[in-house]
């Protein structure tokens, strides 16, 4: 029979990360052990290990392995709603704010469902995730893109004039993420006064991907934008225990809403992917609640990393990532797009993903660096070889 693709599936786009890792995971590859691993979001710092010891004991617990409740364990929906209280000032309840979802993604895309019409436009800053463009297409609506501005040895920062300018008459929400992936650009309180001012004026819902927002370098602290006036009956905040807690494979999300959003967010929640992992869940929630002591060194790691690597890659087009997992090379200025350079890199044993897809501005010239999953002893060296993939 003669197949004929969805619709809504047409402009969803590979992220590339796949492909890479299917490459280097190939059986038989010559030297796949020494393959430096920078192409996928993954980190080799273990999770709290409180957190895994809890998990080992829900597998074999009756009361984990259930379809109940279908908005998610009383533990984690409390402790999901007193770490947002914390970082936003806002008083929120496990019972009355709170759905847990299987991956911050998942809930994401169920925030999307719940909020958004077919053809409504969402604002995304660019570069941005792929997954988080696919998941704004997926719902019907359309991707609004805002460049952060690339200065090679700089931090990104957020184009204020294009985002405001970016309004139509069909705009409903600001999808953001501080610090951004893939960039690590983060915002500063200028910008997130204006995303404020502008939500409130144009009655306009922020959705807030939260995933990385405590993963900040040089002394930065998180801003959580609920806590400004006006905004805290207009945000949706979005966490993740895959990336602050790095509990990646145990797929846990929370959402946290005003209570008016709480039904359909959990009837969408239902109608997908009914229930998040239930052996998972309560140790996400003491990795969550012990995360104010545990985080500090996971950050200082991160960041001694990210420098290792800026200054493999000292004197190239970089821009600098604020926080987060990875950082951005702009490989055009080569005479390249991402795709050349990450199978050239691959030839000199280096696994990286070209940035096709993830935004309109900054997008094929790129191509992304995550620190994340290599210790500093294995970056040291890298930019030798980067370097000889440029010229190559």
């Amino acid at each position: 029979m003669t197949r004929a693709r969805p619709r809504r599936l047409e402009h969803i786009a590979g992220i590339g990360v796949d492909r890479m890792g299917a490459i280097a995971d190939a059986p038989g590859r010559a030297g796949a052990r020494d393959l430096l691993r920078l192409e996928n979001l993954d980190t080799d710092v273990p999770p709290d290990p409180e957190a895994i010891e809890r998990t080992r004991r829900a597998a074999g617990a009756d009361d984990d392995n259930s379809y109940l409740p279908f908005v998610g364990q009383t533990h984690l929906r409390n402790a999901a709603a007193a770490h947002v209280s914390r970082l936003s000032g806002v008083a929120y309840s496990g019972e009355r704010n709170v759905v847990i979802a299987a991956g911050g993604l998942s809930g994401i895309l169920n925030v999307l469902l719940a909020t958004i019409e077919v053809g409504d436009e969402v604002i995304v800053t660019d570069p941005t995730y792929a997954g988080l463009v696919n998941r704004v297409r997926l719902a019907g609506s359309v991707p609004r893109f805002v460049p952060f501005v690339f200065a090679p040895g700089a931090p990104w920062t957020l184009d204020r004039r294009a985002l405001a300018a970016s309004i139509g008459p069909r705009t409903r929400a600001m999808l953001l993420m501080s610090p951004a992936m893939p960039c690590g650009g983060v915002l500063d309180d200028g910008d997130w006064s204006l995303v404020a001012e502008l939500c409130i004026e144009h009655d306009l819902l922020l959705i807030l991907d939260a995933a990385m927002e405590r993963l900040l370098f040089d002394g930065r602290r998180a801003i959580h934008p609920a806590g400004l006036a006006g905004m805290a009956s207009r945000t949706i905040t979005v966490g993740s225990a895959s990336k602050e807690l790095r509990m990646i494979g145990w797929r846990v999300g929370w959402i946290v809403a005003p209570e008016a959003y709480l039904p359909d967010l959990a009837a969408v929640g239902m109608a997908n992917v009914v229930v998040p992992v239930g052996i998972a869940q309560d140790a996400a929630a003491i990795a969550l609640e012990r995360s104010p002591e545990t985080l500090p060194a996971y950050v200082a790691e991160l960041q001694r990393r990210r420098d290792v690597l800026l200054k493999e890659l000292a004197g190239l087009p970089v821009g600098v990532p604020a926080g987060g997992w990875s950082l951005l090379l702009r490989v055009s200025d080569f005479g390249i797009d991402g795709a050349t350079m990450s199978d050239r890199l691959l030839a000199e044993g280096i696994c990286a993903t070209g940035m096709r897809g993830w935004g309109e501005t900054h997008g094929d010239q790129y191509i992304r660096f995550v620190f994340a999953n290599e210790p500093a002893a294995r970056l040291a060296g890298a930019g030798a070889r980067i370097r000889k993939a440029l010229r190559a």
